[in-house]
């Protein structure tokens, strides 16, 4: 078994194992810095396939701890959704520039947090068509194949509904570990799995797993109103990020 033996990479994956755990616990979209900080020093394409089968291992523990806390609905109508966006991802991940993916999804994320903030959201819950549902799992699949990043499409259609706390972390980690479960598919159909990425992936295995239970831990003692403004805070500066990651790769003529 071969493995990743750049020093400076396993010093840029203790904050992104980190991240992952966070997102895992509950905070959805903070391991969207993950794939950018191993990319410093390795092609994204691989910085991905290393950080694949350690999402899969820290979903299993995440989906275990929230096995009885999440909606029934809303699983129902991304979830169809998200197969149609990750088989398109999968079909066209060669062809769609990245850099117009990102200035996409962030100036959306953006615009839903000021939309939210400036007070025009009715403060009372509301819940989405269906349609509107399917579209919202199917935009947060395909930008979570091919940029890494599903959290602000998703969170789009989740956070007005105002679910309980765990009930909304709970219907976001298993969202997105049926996600990456689907994301296999395309990954090898890509080639981007080899015994290098997975052994390197296994020596990270450990720490990722103690990044996950305190991510569970920190999600489960944070008061429900300060987690709803985190998430929001969240997905703005997320949002932002991917902003400015898009506009870079166009000014340095890097779209894709």
């Amino acid at each position: 078994m071969t493995i990743v033996t750049d020093p400076l990479f396993y010093l840029l994956a203790v904050p992104a194992i980190l991240a992952l755990g966070l997102g895992k616990g509950g905070f959805a979209g903070i391991g969207m810095i993950s794939t950018p900080l191993l990319a410093l020093t390795m092609p994204p394409l691989q910085a991905a396939a290393i950080l694949l089968p350690i999402l899969l291992i820290q979903d299993v523990i995440s989906v275990w701890a929230y096995r009885h806390q999440w909606s029934a609905w809303n699983l129902k109508v991304l979830v169809p959704g998200a197969v149609v966006g990750v088989a398109a991802a999968g079909l066209f991940a060669a062809k769609v520039p990245n850099a117009y993916i990102e200035l996409a999804v962030g100036t959306t994320g953006v615009c839903f947090a000021l939309y939210t903030w400036l007070g025009k959201v009715p403060a009372e819950p509301r819940r989405p068509s269906a349609p509107v549902a399917m579209f919202w799992g199917a935009l947060a699949g395909f930008t979570s194949t091919i940029i890494q990043v599903g959290a602000p499409p998703y969170q789009v259609h989740i956070l007005p509904q105002r679910l309980d706390k765990l009930t909304l972390i709970g219907t976001t980690i298993i969202f997105f570990a049926l996600v990456n479960v689907m994301k296999l598919v395309p990954y090898f159909a890509l080639g981007q799995f080899s015994s290098r990425t997975l052994g390197t992936s296994l020596v990270l295995l450990p720490f990722a797993v103690a990044a996950n239970l305190f991510g569970l831990w920190l999600a489960r003692r944070t008061p429900t109103a300060q987690f709803y403004q985190i998430a929001y805070l969240l997905m703005f500066f997320i949002s932002l990020g991917l902003i400015w990651q898009g506009a870079a790769a166009l000014a340095a003529g890097q779209a894709s």
